[in-house]
């Protein structure tokens, strides 16, 4: 294990944001990973663990404690059956199964990060979760001391949440396995419409793999989702802001909202949720309650390419971007009665 002291953090961060760590180190292998946490746990000292840092946002301060990085590789293929190691490159692996013909993350293509943080977030894009996949999880379990395997049911996956992200202490993922669909060649049924229309096919349609891999990847890169060391609209964490899910009369009492500020044409975005409850667009609202692209005149700005992401324009300090993050969780409230909630995980700061 490579172990560094008054280690900057904010490299190792999609935002390059935060101070530094007492103590970095680095885990190449599994038994590294569980290694480090048992002596941190043994030691009582606070652990971070980090992946691709595409989900942080550092305070200033840094962290006082031992980081940890996980830099696991594995990618492991027995017919549709695909294991990653937790420290695998995301977008490496999405390459990887759909060059292996295999259908099911090609829409998650793009995605910064690495493969351990996908069923902690529960990622997803483009109609496609990890959880629609993900048939185990290997980790680490602090408080029994032991490593376990959890089924997809023990996993808990929602919208955006895990039992990994509920009880964030507890478990270190060290390996992901996935059930995926060989289609010969063809992706998995389109779901998204702004994706079909860009493949210039209908809902529910396959297509090539590679065609929906390419096709999310430019969509992607238009919203500046797609890492770019040359263009500061991806010095983000992606998308900011989860997406409202409302109940009945907390959609009722949004849709009049709507009606009363900018009139009764216009009607918001709605999207089945589950029984009594009602999914909306988070950049809708940042848009309408006056955050447009680009807004800010200081060194953390909405991006100039997708509402839903804050930047680092590269001078930026995290107190910056929380700045910016509170000024637009404020005025969405003021505007629409709805409370935004923040996708990346802080560490030493909160909104």
């Amino acid at each position: 294990m490579q172990e560094l002291h008054d280690a900057p953090l904010a490299p190792l961060t999609t935002f390059r944001l935060g101070g530094p760590a007492t103590r970095l180190v680095t885990a190449t292998t599994d038994a590294e990973v569980v290694a480090a946490v048992r002596e941190a746990d043994a030691a009582g000292t606070p652990l971070l663990i980090i992946g691709g840092g595409s989900n942080l946002v550092i305070g200033d301060q840094g962290f006082a404690g031992t980081a940890l990085r996980i830099a696991t590789r594995g990618f492991e293929l027995d017919g549709p059956r695909l294991e990653l190691a937790a420290g695998e490159v995301w977008t490496d692996a999405v390459a990887g199964t759909v060059e292996a013909g295999l259908a099911g993350v090609e829409c998650l293509a793009g995605i910064p990060g690495s493969a351990g943080a996908t069923p902690i977030q529960n990622v997803g894009a483009y109609g496609q979760e990890v959880s629609s996949t993900i048939t185990e999880v290997i980790a680490y379990d602090r408080r029994s001391g032991e490593t376990v395997t959890l089924t997809n049911d023990a996993c808990a996956f929602a919208y955006r949440h895990s039992l990994f992200k509920a009880d964030p202490s507890r478990y270190v993922v060290l390996r992901v396995r996935f059930e995926l669909e060989d289609a010969d060649g063809l992706s998995a049924p389109v779901k998204y419409a702004e994706a079909a229309r860009a493949l210039g096919v209908e809902p529910g349609d396959r297509v090539p793999l590679a065609d929906a891999r390419e096709t999310v990847l430019k969509l992607r890169t238009g919203k500046g989702m797609v890492l770019d060391p040359e263009d500061h609209d991806t010095w983000s964490a992606g998308s900011f802001f989860t997406n409202p899910i409302l109940t009945d009369g907390q959609f009722a009492a949004f849709h009049a909202r709507v009606r009363e500020r900018l009139g009764d044409g216009v009607v918001p975005p709605a999207y089945p949720a589950g029984q009594g409850r009602t999914k909306t667009s988070a950049a809708w609202l940042i848009d309408k309650a006056g955050f447009t692209k680009g807004y800010g005149s200081g060194p953390a700005r909405i991006s100039t390419k997708h509402t839903l992401a804050l930047t680092n324009r590269g001078a930026a300090t995290t107190e910056d971007l929380l700045a910016l993050a509170r000024e637009v969780v404020t005025g969405v409230r003021e505007a629409f009665g709805i409370t935004l909630v923040n996708e990346p995980v802080t560490v030493g700061v909160s909104l």
